[in-house]
């Protein structure tokens, strides 16, 4: 999810830059008698966190070097993590891990020769700790690249319970229910929903969980790979039901062109801010993190969730994103890197990050307790309870030039169809042209 992002020195001297050389030297044994095997060396880490993401794995990467002795310097890429990269490999400076944000760029990565296959170790964690669902969006032909270290929950929607309880409506378990509870809240004086759509990842966002509740995993599946079209029956059927939400301008504050110059934090801001301009919003886990850390709303206390509902008979949606930790083959530690990718396979590593907050993992074996407020721990279930019917994000499947290109491709068709839903077969066929295009096929 390279759009849905949000610095701190490393406790280390911190070099921004993918030069670091590792070095050698022999263990240093500890207090306790343990030897940190990897003393002497530096992993460098490239991801495209920043602020209070980057702070928080900060905390991580100092964990790991209290356990090995290697030294982590991360460095920030910012969205475009695939030019970055590519161009440090190019220059021979490649880093030793990188955090990738999108199916598509590991796919990428591993058809462009740059990853190395993940260790034994590494996979078995996975094995058994994982559904097998990320372990395949991980791997590319039988080799396994990916490991899934950071997930993000895009099947939740967030309200103001004060706005549904002057509605005098209970958080709805179904679509259809859902547009009924915004009317509702539209007729005791709010807009039912804050919309983002100058961003135009969140209107993909819309589409694929109306998609997988309504067509199912299997026709989900199809359409992420591009092997039924666009213009398939399932595709137009959705696009009339989100349309249906997009036309009701009592529904949408601001109504299309309101809509359409909101952006994410500003869709969150018109719920959650000082002065609410709409009862709901709908985006993933991190929308908690933004009413928390800007309007001072906790989880819980003024914000809450209930999962996005199931539509028209099917079952409610579970659509993920995630971060994937690979080890560059160009790395000039990448054998420390994958020591590094181990640990991150494990438990202890991502309850460091959980216990920060703004934080997911796909691990089944990390505690509930490690997560800091009930709401955390209540969607950390939703993901792993759901196993192998969770589906990745599908524009992040799709190759940038269709599901992840601001003012093209998937982006810009959803905005223009959020700007006149009216014929959703038309918007089908603009969609099936880009992905041609793009996908080549």
């Amino acid at each position: 999810m390279t759009q849905r992002r949000t610095t701190l020195a490393c406790c280390t001297a911190l070099v921004l830059t993918l030069g670091a050389t590792a070095c050698g030297g022999d263990p240093v044994t500890t207090a306790d008698g343990g030897s940190k095997a990897l003393s002497g060396q530096t992993i460098t880490v490239a991801g495209v966190w920043s602020g209070t993401e980057q702070k928080n794995f900060q905390k991580v990467l100092d964990a790991f070097t209290e356990k090995t002795g290697a030294e982590t310097h991360f460095v920030s890429t910012g969205d475009n993590v695939s030019t970055v990269v590519g161009s440090k490999i190019e220059g021979g400076n490649a880093p030793d891990v990188v955090m990738v944000p999108q199916v598509g760029v590991l796919q990428q990565f591993a058809k462009s020769g740059w990853l190395e296959p993940l260790s034994a170790k590494t996979e078995k964690s996975v094995d058994a700790n994982y559904a097998s669902v990320w372990k395949k969006y991980g791997s590319v032909g039988e080799d396994f690249y990916g490991l899934y270290f950071k997930a993000a929950h895009k099947s939740t929607v967030w309200y103001s319970p004060d706005a549904l309880e002057r509605a005098g409506v209970q958080p709805p378990t179904t679509y259809a229910q859902m547009l009924k509870s915004g009317q509702a809240v539209a007729d005791s004086g709010l807009s039912a929903f804050a919309v983002a759509g100058e961003d135009g990842w969140t209107l993909t966002d819309w589409f694929e969980n109306i998609y997988l509740s309504q067509a199912g995993p299997e026709k989900y599946d199809q359409l992420a790979a591009h092997t039924i079209a666009w213009t398939d029956p399932t595709v137009v059927k959705a696009l009339t039901t989100l349309g249906t939400l997009f036309s009701d301008d009592q529904l949408i504050n601001g109504g299309s062109k309101g809509a359409l110059s909101t952006d994410f934090p500003g869709s969150v801001e018109k719920v959650f801010g000082p002065e609410p301009e709409a009862g709901m919003v709908y985006e993933g886990d991190f929308v908690a993190g933004i009413a928390k850390d800007q309007f001072g709303k906790k989880p819980g206390e003024g914000v809450s969730f209930f999962p996005f509902p199931a539509v028209e008979g099917g079952i409610a949606p579970v659509v993920s994103g995630g971060d994937a930790a690979v080890v560059l083959k160009d790395g000039k530690n990448r054998k420390a890197g994958m020591q590094f990718l181990e640990y991150l396979a494990g438990p202890e590593s991502a309850a460091i990050w959980a216990g920060a907050g703004g934080f997911l993992s796909p691990n089944k074996k990390v505690a509930p307790a490690a997560y800091g407020d009930d709401t955390s721990r209540e969607i950390a279930k939703s993901l792993t309870d759901a196993g192998d019917s969770v589906r990745f994000d599908m524009s992040d499947q799709a190759p940038a030039s269709f599901g992840g290109t601001k003012g093209a491709g998937e982006w810009k068709i959803l905005q223009d169809f959020l700007r006149d839903p009216s014929d959703p077969r038309a918007t089908a066929g603009r969609l099936e042209d880009a992905a041609a295009k793009s996908f080549g096929r």
